[in-house]
């Protein structure tokens, strides 16, 4: 089956610098694959980062690596055997959380396959052991019973069938004890890889102690900034309303101007009046005079007017007279009328009658 991968996420990489040990020194330019390898054939786990076609990434993962959280969105866990610490940095603190809690797993599952590796082997080396102690009895038993010739032709295939699985307990003793002496020489590099490690969270420690200050003092910065981005604005809203009333103060400017040239061009056309002032002077006598002309005509056809008066009111009152005599003839002339109307109903009756 080979390798496959079992989770992937997206992050930031970096590598402890290996001089100072302290500073982190970016090993992407952005953003990369981070995922997580299954073995199904050497029954192991990796974590592996390519960047282009540039490895950044390949850490074997062991039960004794621990992963740790330094803030939200960065975590750090340190390789022995690539002797260096990674770092990643996530775009979220769930991303980071989802890491770790895969790291943890992918740990207890390494931590699982490496007792089960163990047991077979001390089974191994027990069931190595005890063929051992049955082998002399076995000689035993073929001296009694005669020569190896004899026992092998009395004994058969049995006896070759045991040699063999002799043979071949042999052969896994001397291999385990191979794996025995390369494992503690394994346990030994773990061991310095370990202490180099306690050395390295150590200065990571130390570092997060650091980076928090520089973390406190960024804050401190960023509360000044934004107090100076505040007074800043504040004084660009300033700025802003200045602009606006000097618009606003140019605007009436202009229309100061523009009733400037009116009032010239009304005092131009005033100064031209003016130049015909003692002309229209001479009229104004000449229409005065006229008007002194027309005023004593004016007396005079008033006096005549009084006069017509008069005589108009004496014509009044006289065709009051008549007026008052021609009704006084009409009602006379109402009644004759009636006396004429009542006659003629008299004939009237009196032709009937007969």
């Amino acid at each position: 089956m080979g390798e496959q991968p079992i989770y992937t996420t997206r992050a930031h990489v970096f590598q402890i610098d290996p001089t100072t040990k302290k500073n982190w020194v970016p090993a992407s330019k952005q953003a990369v694959t981070v995922s997580y390898f299954y073995d199904s054939t050497r029954n192991s786990y990796r974590i592996i980062s390519v960047d282009g076609s540039k490895v950044i990434i390949n850490s074997t993962i062991t039960p004794n690596m621990t992963f740790t959280k330094t803030s939200q969105k960065f975590g750090q866990w340190a390789d022995s055997r690539a002797n260096t610490v990674f770092g990643l940095g996530f775009a979220s603190e769930q991303q980071l959380t989802k890491f770790a809690e895969k790291f943890q797993e992918v740990k207890e599952a390494a931590k699982l396959a490496r007792d089960k590796s163990q047991e077979k082997v001390e089974t191994l080396s027990n069931h190595s052991q005890e063929s051992g102690r049955e082998t002399p009895t076995t000689n035993q038993a073929s001296s009694i019973n005669g020569t190896d010739d004899e026992k092998i032709s009395h004994v058969g295939p049995e006896a070759a069938l045991l040699q063999t699985e002799n043979e071949r307990l042999k052969s896994a003793v001397e291999q385990s004890n191979t794996n025995a002496k390369k494992w503690e020489t394994e346990l030994q590099t773990l061991r310095e890889n370990n202490a180099r490690l306690v050395d390295a969270l150590q200065e990571s420690s130390a570092n997060v102690e650091s980076w928090k200050k520089q973390l406190s003092a960024c804050k401190e910065e960023s509360d000044t900034l934004r107090e100076k981005i505040a007074e800043l604005e504040a004084q660009c809203n300033e700025a802003n309303q200045e602009k606006q009333k000097n618009a606003q103060l140019t605007v009436r400017v202009k229309e100061l101007e523009a009733e400037l040239q009116d009032k010239e061009q009304e005092l131009e056309n005033l100064r031209k009046q003016a130049e015909i002032i003692p002309q229209l002077m001479a009229e104004c006598e000449s229409i005065t005079t006229k008007l002194q002309a027309a005023e004593t005509k004016n007396k005079e056809l008033e006096g005549r007017i009084e006069g017509l008066q008069l005589d108009i009111d004496d014509s009044r009152q006289k065709q009051g007279n008549m007026k008052g005599e021609l009704k006084k003839f009409m009602d006379i002339l109402d009644g004759k009328i009636d006396e004429l109307h009542e006659f003629r109903q008299g004939l009237s009756k009196l032709g009937v009658d007969n």
